[in-house]
């Protein structure tokens, strides 16, 4: 182990000791569980719904904190296991980024909804919005996925919290925007917020140093996984920040409706699109998240089942499509390293999902909600706000998002990059993800295992694998210095372009 290394996972170390100090005593000092007698004492709030009031849904609702906590944990974390070299890395991120993001949303946010007399009253309901936060946050790690270390991944985290928390109060209390499902709070700005950084940490010579991934069968059985946990839990966290009435059958309803038609599109779009004609496992899952994200803020209104339908078919064929024709124009034009995807996945989809949300709400009625429209529509049912005037403030949510995500994300990449630059000045070494010990290769006449996905392709950033005379492997879990003597396109001794290290 270099002596760089070891000081990598010192800091690693230390940091997480400090953060989980600092939650502590931050906890310790402001922190109180909301008396069960006294649901008034918050107000307003919070996350993903203009209309949830935690006064109306004081109580624990097991199903509801399952839904929403299973997805995070485990279902994020295999929609980010795709990679054969990342796989049990991401995993193990998914878990550091959930552990402190939680923690940390609880305080942020407490201080902006529930802060009372000097003190934080959590509640059940606290868990599950900062469980949305969290989601936001791993969207953003799929952007950057591999190219930074755990320590700049909970610093984004420290950040990005923050800007999630200002982001939602913006939209949901000041201008009243309905986004249960979070197809702007959550998808797109996780989704962009990620790129930002991708974008701020671009490599402009990263051609020549593409990584090898193995393409084992495991990636399509994290796949699959994750693909069955969408369709157990996802209508539950889409759902969950509803009121628990009238409005929360139309949220599951819909998503659901919505997900069977995005996983029919794939079956559709996708072997129009590759030639090999072996549907992927990762394809399906992307085109479910797809049809999730654009129904996020439509879910809980009146889009009847075969608006849901159509949707999600719309929302699985975008998809692909990005993958297909997109991902490799911001790669090559912009130079945008997307790891997993996410605008695809999550960015495109949340936008036409706040579209989507726009139109419905141009379009509500006393007539057609009846009592439902104060759950949905509160400022419309009490008559301060017209429906025109309501889709109008739902429409500017979408830029005042977009504005945030890229300032915000700039920061975080600048800062990003200067201590990126720094370790690699300090090791010589050109990657700072966190993977799997056994690193292997496969030269690229083998043919061994199933045909790459796009999403595989589009990580590659080639299709050609790196021939032995210019490839130059570090190992990301251990980096070891480059000697100065090589050239850029020279191999160290001990190091092979095929086969295993």
């Amino acid at each position: 182990m270099s002596a760089h290394a070891a000081s990598s996972r010192l800091k690693v170390s230390g940091t997480c000791f400090f953060l989980q100090i600092l939650t502590i005593i931050l906890f310790a000092v402001f922190v109180r569980y909301s008396p069960d007698t006294s649901p008034g004492l918050r107000s307003g709030q919070l996350n993903c719904s203009s209309g949830r009031n935690p006064s109306s849904d004081s109580g624990f609702h097991h199903p509801r904190f399952r839904d929403v906590h299973l997805q995070t944990l485990i279902g994020f974390g295999f929609l980010m296991a795709f990679l054969s070299r990342y796989g049990t890395g991401s995993m193990a991120v998914n878990f550091l980024v959930v552990a402190f993001a939680i923690q940390w949303a609880i305080l942020i946010q407490g201080f902006f909804y529930s802060f009372l007399n000097g003190k934080i009253y959590m509640e059940a309901q606290s868990m599950v919005s900062a469980d949305f936060c969290a989601g936001a946050i791993l969207i953003s790690v799929g952007a950057i996925l591999g190219r930074v270390n755990p320590l700049q991944m909970l610093l984004m985290t420290l950040l990005e919290v923050v800007l999630f928390t200002v982001n939602e109060y913006i939209l949901l209390s000041l201008m009243g925007v309905s986004d249960s499902g979070g197809s702007l709070t959550v998808h797109t700005f996780g989704a962009y917020f990620g790129l930002t950084v991708s974008w701020i940490l671009r490599q402009p010579h990263s051609d020549k140093r593409n990584q090898q991934q193995d393409m084992g069968h495991y990636p399509d059985v994290f796949a699959a996984v994750g693909t069955i946990y969408l369709w157990i839990f996802w209508p539950g966290f889409a759902s969950a920040t509803t009121v628990r009435t009238n409005a929360e059958p139309w949220a599951a309803l819909n998503n659901y409706l919505a997900l069977a038609a995005s996983t029919l599109a794939t079956f559709v779009i996708s072997p129009l699109l590759h030639e090999e004609g072996v549907l992927q496992m990762t394809q399906v899952q992307d085109a479910a998240v797809a049809g999730m994200a654009m129904m996020g803020m439509a879910g809980e209104m009146l889009l009847t089942p075969f608006g849901a339908l159509i949707a999600g078919f719309l929302a699985g064929l975008i998809s692909p499509l990005g993958f297909k024709f997109l991902t490799p124009v911001l790669c090559s034009k912009l130079n945008i390293q997307d790891a997993c995807g996410v605008h695809n996945v999550h960015g495109m989809p949340g936008i036409l999902g706040a579209l989507l949300g726009t139109l419905l709400t141009a379009l509500a009625s006393a007539d057609a909600y009846g009592n439902r429209m104060e759950l949905v529509f509160p400022h419309v049912a009490d008559g301060s706000w017209t429906a025109t005037y309501q889709a109008v403030c739902q429409l500017c949510a979408l830029p005042v998002t977009l504005l945030l995500v890229v300032l915000g994300g700039s920061v975080v990449g600048v800062r990003g990059a200067a201590r990126a630059a720094g370790e690699r000045r300090g090791a010589g070494c050109q990657h700072l993800g966190l993977a799997a010990p056994n690193l292997r290769q496969r030269p690229a006449s083998a043919g061994l295992g199933p045909p790459a996905s796009a999403r595989e392709l589009s990580a590659l950033q080639t299709p050609q694998l790196p021939s032995p005379e210019t490839a130059r492997v570090v190992p990301a879990w251990d980096p070891a210095p480059v000697p100065k003597d090589l050239g850029e396109n020279q191999v160290p001794a001990g190091l092979s372009g095929t086969g295993p290290r």
